[in-house]
């Protein structure tokens, strides 16, 4: 439901109609008055219209009045003063409390990532060396070896400068 004023004002602009216009009419104490201040009002919008309307700067009206009003808000505060306002968001107990923050985050995924691991396992990458031994006879820069990974339970035979295998280390 509108106020009066709402009404009043809608009723000026021309905006009422049917019975909404009807009912408030009705409602006016005195309509030759009221008609009286609807005619001012309308009179007085033309006038402001007419008399006030800011002209069209073009674009290099509007740059130099961009210039100027930069140049007397610099006049109008001090040198010091402007250097007073502004503050330095990286000040010293800043950096200091981000900096023990950032330590802070550190140590605990430092501890979470070493509380994963536990250091009495045996790493999956252990192996046990069960044989090392050169051969003069095949090569003498040649060196076989054979590592066996318990988890897996794989033994690879690892073989360097040998030209061929000898028959006395068949596959069993």
């Amino acid at each position: 439901m509108k106020t009066f004023e709402e009404k009043w004002t809608a009723w000026v602009d021309g905006q009422l109609s049917g019975r909404e216009l009807s009912e408030f009419e009705a409602s006016l104490p005195d309509k030759a008055a009221a008609e009286g201040e609807r005619a001012g009002a309308l009179k007085l919008g033309e006038l402001l219209k007419r008399e006030l309307s800011a002209r069209t700067l073009t674009n290099e009206e509007f740059f130099s009045h961009q210039l100027r009003e930069s140049v007397a808000r610099l006049r109008e505060t001090p040198a010091g003063q402007a250097r007073e306002t502004r503050s330095i968001w990286w000040t010293i107990p800043r950096l200091l409390w981000t900096g023990g923050a950032s330590l802070a985050v550190f140590l605990v995924f430092t501890v979470l990532v070493m509380r994963e691991k536990n250091p009495a396992e045996e790493s999956q990458y252990l192996t046990q060396i069960l044989n090392a031994r050169v051969d003069p006879v095949v090569s003498p820069n040649a060196t076989f070896s054979i590592f066996k990974v318990k988890q897996d339970r794989v033994t690879v035979l690892w073989t360097e400068g040998l030209q061929s295998l000898p028959a006395d280390y068949a596959a069993k």
